[in-house]
């Protein structure tokens, strides 16, 4: 059962476990073929490591890490379990509400990626809100937990 089926709160520690460690797909939005980014390593730690299925969401539709890219959420076929959010706090707004129009669970904002409303839209929708955090640094706490 996903958290998101219960009341959600930002980084509840329960929530992070959960989506680290429930298969699923996971679209990361910002993701190019630009190994200098961070969301070129941590999509590797979300598929290689943790066994993610990822997308990439990105204007240029890049194929990465042997995954099809898309050019928006709208565009991606099929569910989407977490939408990992790598753009800045100021465009992270769109990108959540157009999680939650495809009917993802989840958003994921990383490091740095602040948005207050938009998460409490995220939460009135159901799904379940990580913010200013990243998978590949709580993934190993988790695993020495």
């Amino acid at each position: 059962m996903w958290l998101a089926d219960r009341m959600p709160t930002s980084n509840d520690p329960a929530a992070i476990r959960e989506l680290l460690t429930t298969p699923g797909r996971w679209a990361v939005v910002g993701l190019s073929s630009n190994r200098d980014r961070a969301a070129y390593n941590v999509s590797a730690y979300l598929q290689r490591v943790l066994g993610m299925d990822i997308v990439p969401v990105h204007p240029h539709a890049e194929t990465v890490h042997g995954a099809k890219g898309y050019a928006t959420l709208a565009e991606v076929p099929g569910p989407i379990d977490v939408v990992d959010v790598f753009v800045n706090s100021r465009l992270a707004g769109s990108v959540v509400d157009e999680a939650i129009a495809v009917g993802a669970k989840a958003v994921w904002l990383q490091l740095d990626v602040v948005d207050d409303a938009a998460a409490g839209r995220a939460r009135a929708a159901g799904l379940t809100v990580i913010e200013d955090a990243c998978p590949a640094i709580e993934g190993p706490r988790i695993e020495a937990g």
